[in-house]
């Protein structure tokens, strides 16, 4: 079943004896766990009725003896299983997935890696309990996703506002959602989200930002990514190294593959560059940034810097960087970049 299919069966009352949720993205499995730990139950059944273990925690003994109880007052009991991976016994429950209580709920939560279902175990889960897989998504389906997240929650994205989100903030979701739902406190229903409103409800600074060096950089505007790198320095909380290093790989890592797509339009070098983009106007502006930079680095400089920015990558986490601080570090690296 899909993450949907399983929501929308759960919405019906419609439950299985046992759910095992597992893969990368842990925010599916997250949201699956949650909505059957606060919805199952009425908040006097749960007392009775609801235990919750965590896998480093607690053994299959334990487990076993809990799942097969029967509830109290209620038509079902739920049991939830956090952090599964940590339990060291946890493929000792075989016999219980095999013949399951069918007044027990029980949610198995096997977070940040894809439990192998070709085991003995996993025939048994394939067979006997609902197994969802949550894979992470792409970098070219996060924007989309984010669209549709926040049209659920009554708010519509401007044009390269996800994208701005989903380049800023990366691919996990349960960050994204952690910071898009500043957006749904503070906004009202039907607003259309601006770029404008990100920066100010999320904290991404208007003029000192990764996105504000990437365009400097593009455009080899020295003052100006000085003056951001300079921010940078005075506030290292906000800017880790590790971070703009990676953000600005990221982006040299795209006017290098433009380099090889640029016979095509724009919506399809947008495509190709692993961005979402609804129409050509909106392609047009996500792809101007690398036309910019192609203009100031030759494809030869542009795999120059990505081997800077790979060799600053590495003193970023301590290889051969001696007693230099993280700040003398970001001005060196921008300065190879620029000359």
């Amino acid at each position: 079943m899909t993450y949907k299919e399983i929501i929308a069966s759960l919405k019906k009352k419609s439950y299985q004896p046992v759910y095992f949720l597992h893969g990368e993205e842990a925010y599916f499995i997250d949201a699956i766990a949650d909505y059957i730990e606060k919805n199952v139950l009425t908040e006097a059944e749960r007392s009775f009725n609801q235990t919750t273990f965590y896998g480093k925690d607690t053994d299959h003994k334990t487990l076993i003896d809990t799942a097969s109880r029967y509830p109290m007052m209620a038509s079902h009991q739920v049991v939830l299983l956090k952090e599964a991976q940590e339990m060291k016994t946890l493929k000792s429950i075989q016999p219980y997935i095999e013949n399951p209580v069918p007044t027990t709920i029980l949610v198995i939560c096997h977070k940040y890696k894809k439990f192998d279902t070709r085991t003995k175990m996993g025939k048994a889960l394939n067979k006997n309990a609902v197994v969802f897989r949550a894979s992470k998504l792409y970098d070219n389906q996060i924007a989309g996703w984010i669209e549709a997240y926040m049209l659920g929650k009554g708010l519509e994205m401007e044009p390269n506002a996800a994208n701005l989100v989903a380049e800023y903030l990366g691919t996990s979701l349960s960050k994204i959602v952690n910071e898009m739902e500043k957006l749904v406190i503070n906004l009202p229903q039907g607003t259309k989200v601006t770029d404008k409103q990100i920066q100010e409800h999320i904290g991404i600074s208007k003029a000192f930002n990764v996105f504000e060096l990437q365009q400097a950089l593009g455009e080899r505007n020295v003052l100006k990514a000085n003056r951001i790198i300079n921010y940078f320095i005075a506030n290292p909380r906000k800017n880790p190294m590790v971070v703009v290093v990676g953000a600005l790989y990221n982006f040299f890592s795209k006017v290098y593959m433009s380099y090889f797509l640029k016979n095509l339009s724009d919506g399809e070098l947008a495509k190709g560059l692993g961005h979402f983009a609804k129409n050509e106007y909106s392609a047009a502006f996500l792809v101007k940034k690398y036309k910019v930079a192609m203009r100031h680095y030759r494809k030869e400089q542009t795999e120059n810097v990505l081997g800077i920015l790979k060799e600053y990558d590495l003193k970023s986490k301590g290889v051969n960087r001696n007693s230099t601080t993280e700040g003398a570090l970001m001005k060196e690296m921008i300065y190879q970049i620029l000359h």
